[in-house]
């Protein structure tokens, strides 16, 4: 028998192979997709998370999740249709409302450039009127390339003008409404919380630089970028023989006191600290005449127009001829900037943008616009009520479950693939640079993260080890602040998702 056997061996390969239209292949195809762990069920799935969230559920935390499939099959819920605060999250329903209206946003655009205006007065030199248009990145910094308020000054240079009875900026185009209901007052004076204004100059902010004392206990050297912004810094950070920097700035809403306080070592390189404005079309106003005077200009005083918020926005001055406009800012490249950085301000203005869509500039308007979009997307207003664009209102309320739907809408629209590759990329990029690092999940997840006091967020889209993409809405509420590292449960949360499935 044994001798016989192997002489038996290759006429049976044979004869199966010619039995078999797809022979031996199909028998190694067959075994290599055996030898493959199926996909995990609902339930290992479960067995596999809840381990991970429930230390932190011990100590208070509401966990809302949603696991799923591009078809919608639901692999992992925890609180599915409970109400969360999203934070950033927000940034997904506007951005998703403009990315449709994006044709519509560009003509609007277009129609209301960034306009700088020339007044003839009747005895004396001339007012100029800087329009703004809701233009994100105006820039006054020396390194600008496109959308400079120089560009504006070289205008009035090439005229010839040598002085200027009154700047006057006008933010008219949206309503003064410069901070979203609920925003907490002490992040008002910071760079996340700055002003809202159709003149948005530098994001709204300034820039005070700090460097180190010459001996330990001397106060720190502080200077403004831009000295015009009318702030009184009260100095009193203390310079420190060593250890690391801990400088901050204390602001008030509507006081122009600053005080700077903490520490700064004496080796320490020289430390940048930005404040939100108040004012941004004041600002504006400031820093177009400081560049006047540095061609040579005089202005004699400078001018704000506000509009309230139910009126509609003024005419321009009849006797007024246009000197100069800016092109209309590139919406589509901002919408991505402001996803992978989140960028609070950029959202709001594109909030404001859907707002003249079928509006006239308010906020109101534009949580109108936006839910009409999102509606005729076919998202279901259950369980969203939104009341800013960025997310930083602790009033905004959304669940897990609406938020996996309207990643399932984008993921069909056309613009659908650039909106999502537009989200930050896990260990790459935006707000997801420093996480998922050495994990599965590093290149494999485009997703938007939220912060807010006692919550954080991750939603978005997820490759698998498995090759498959699934839709993930994570949500921790209610914080402890003695909870450690509360992100890196969430990471290992998603991190397991990837491996199972």
């Amino acid at each position: 028998m044994s001798s016989y056997l192997p002489q038996r061996l290759p006429r049976l390969f044979h004869k199966l192979l010619s039995r078999t239209p797809a022979g031996l292949p199909v028998l190694l195809s067959a075994c290599a997709v055996q030898s493959t762990p199926p996909p995990l069920g609902p339930h290992a799935l479960a067995k596999q998370l809840s381990p991970i969230l429930r230390p932190s559920q011990d100590q208070g935390v509401r966990w809302g999740i949603v696991i799923a499939t591009q078809d919608g099959k639901i692999l992992f819920s925890r609180n599915a249709r409970g109400r969360f605060i999203p934070a950033s999250n927000t940034k997904l329903f506007t951005t998703a409302a403009a990315m449709a209206e994006l044709a519509e946003l560009d003509h609007a655009a277009a129609a209301h450039p960034t306009t700088l205006l020339l007044v003839r007065r009747q005895h004396g030199a001339p007012d100029l009127i800087l329009r703004g248009s809701g233009d994100a990145v105006l820039s006054d910094d020396t390194a600008c390339k496109t959308d400079c308020l120089r560009t504006l000054a070289d205008a009035i240079s090439a005229k010839g003008l040598r002085h200027i009875h009154a700047i006057i900026t006008d933010d008219r185009l949206f309503a003064d409404e410069r901070w979203g209901d609920g925003w907490s007052w002490n992040n008002l004076p910071t760079q996340w919380g700055t002003a809202v204004s159709a003149l948005t100059l530098n994001d709204n902010t300034a820039e005070l630089t700090v460097q180190p004392g010459t001996h330990p206990g001397d106060r720190p050297t502080a200077q403004w970028s831009a000295p015009d912004e009318d702030l009184l810094l009260l100095n009193q950070a203390q310079t420190v023989p060593d250890g690391k920097p801990g400088l901050s700035l204390e602001k008030k809403p509507g006081d122009n006191r600053l005080v700077l306080t903490g520490t700064l070592p004496l080796t320490a390189p020289v430390q940048t600290l930005q404040i939100g404005l108040d004012d941004p079309a004041l600002s504006t106003a400031r820093h177009f005449r400081s560049l006047l005077h540095d061609a040579g200009i005089r202005v004699q005083t400078v001018q704000v127009r506000h509009r309230l918020t139910k009126t509609t926005p003024d005419t321009p001055t009849p006797d007024a001829s246009i000197l100069a406009t800016l092109p209309a800012p590139d919406l589509k490249d901002d919408i991505r900037h402001l996803l992978k950085v989140s960028q609070n301000l950029h959202a709001e203005l594109i909030l404001r943008r859907l707002a003249l869509v079928h509006g006239n500039g308010s906020v109101e308007d534009g949580l109108a616009e936006r839910s009409t979009v999102l509606t005729a997307l076919g998202l279901s207003a259950a369980g969203i009520a939104l009341y800013d664009g960025s997310g930083m209102s602790p009033y905004n309320r959304v669940t897990p479950q609406s938020v996996i739907q309207l990643l399932r809408l984008a993921d069909q629209q056309p613009w659908g693939k650039d909106w999502r590759d537009d989200l930050p990329l896990a260990a790459r990029d935006g707000t997801l640079t420093h996480r998922f690092i050495d994990t599965p999940v590093a290149d494999h997840l485009h997703a938007k993260t939220g912060t807010l006091a006692a919550t954080h967020s991750l939603s978005g889209y997820l490759r698998t080890t498995r090759g498959q993409t699934l839709l993930i809405a994570v949500f921790a509420n209610d914080i402890p602040d003695d909870l450690p590292h509360p992100t890196r449960i969430m990471d290992d949360l998603v991190t397991a998702v990837a491996r199972a499935e």
